[in-house]
């Protein structure tokens, strides 16, 4: 087994952040962590009232999951049409590569959200904000723009701002007035939280959302899997896409498999985030004593797996007794498919 420590987990949260007016931020690219060639991510906290500015991402599209308090979103599509949502704990947002938008913490409480990209080389370098923009052409451009006068351009930050301090939205804002037929889902926001799991008794549940489900997140599908103390996420892989993984909670074992007897086993605790690239065989295993949850994004709006119980039933017992050289016996305990997580034994 290869003794590459760390080649495909990264403390996260234990990184020294970003901080600004209100905010923090601890992100990862491909610069920062190597395996994770095909998607970036970022843990972000926002104080009541701050918000991350308006800004936009030239390289990749932006897949949201809040994890404490609660934000508001505005966003402005090609051709003007714009939307503004507001997020709980469990919901999910997707915007575009290069439509603007902005993030604001519109409760009383902190809020914490992870951001999952679809490009690996995703960094500040491609992101681009408004304050950032404007401060940099010429004065006599922006005033035109504007319509400001020279002397009122001076007023505007002189840099980019990213985090700012403002006021919390009281109920004037567009977000409190009460809609008459109010919906779980809008075209940016999806109710993740909300959804009924698929259960798998004494062992955990799984939450997923793909673009069959939410139709604009077209690159991107993601899922929170909750696993009891002791229970595995079986022997699998995705043909389709590379898996990120943020640790919310609880102890975690995953090896990732990358073919020639190259294997990489990693430990894995609250804040974490791991890697697995697009066909690895992997497991996820919860080593420790409090349930294990797991926020996983993939770089594709269509999410695939093929899973190592329902592969090895799918095939004649003659073909698997010749294959591992074991006996009907061993081969009929392989026959039991459709496992998806494995219970403690």
């Amino acid at each position: 087994m290869s003794t590459q420590s760390s080649r495909f987990k990264y403390s996260l949260e234990k990184q020294p952040p970003r901080l600004g007016p209100g905010g923090s931020t601890h992100g990862a690219s491909v610069k920062e962590f190597p395996a994770s060639v095909g998607i970036a991510g970022v843990s972000m906290r926002l104080e009541p009232g701050a918000m991350r500015e308006l800004h936009w991402h030239a390289n990749a599209a932006e897949w949201g999951y809040v994890v404490q308090g609660t934000v508001r979103t505005t966003i402005i599509h090609p051709g003007g049409d714009a939307y503004t949502d507001a997020f709980n704990p469990g919901d999910v947002w997707y915007f575009p590569r290069g439509y603007g938008h902005a993030i604001q913490n519109n409760g009383d409480v902190p809020a914490h959200f992870i951001l999952i990209f679809d490009n690996g080389d995703f960094s500040e370098d491609h992101t681009f904000s408004i304050t950032d923009f404007i401060a940099h052409v010429p004065r006599e451009i922006a005033a035109q723009n504007l319509g400001l006068s020279l002397e009122e351009t001076e007023l505007l930050p002189a840099g980019e701002v990213y985090f700012a301090e403002s006021e919390r939205p009281d109920e004037r804002s567009v977000i409190a007035t009460p809609l008459p037929a109010p919906e779980l889902m809008s075209m940016h926001r999806y109710p993740l939280g909300s959804q009924r799991p698929r259960l798998i008794p004494g062992g955990g549940t799984q939450k997923l959302v793909t673009e069959k489900e939410f139709p604009i997140s077209k690159t991107i599908a993601g899922s929170v899997l909750e696993l009891q103390p002791g229970a595995l996420r079986e022997l699998h892989w995705h043909p389709n896409a590379d898996e990120w993984q943020y640790f919310l909670s609880g102890n975690a074992e995953i090896t990732v498999f990358l073919a020639e007897s190259n294997a990489v086993t990693e430990q894995y605790e609250a804040g974490d985030i791991g890697y697995v690239p697009m066909g690895a065989g992997h497991y996820i295993k919860n080593t420790g004593a409090e349930v294990c949850r797991i926020l996983i994004g993939f770089n594709s709006g269509e999410y695939q797996s093929i899973d190592l119980s329902s592969w090895l039933a799918s095939n004649p017992t003659d073909l698997l007794e010749g294959n591992f050289g074991v006996s009907g016996g061993i081969i009929g305990k392989f026959m039991q498919g459709g496992h998806f997580i494995k219970r403690p034994v």
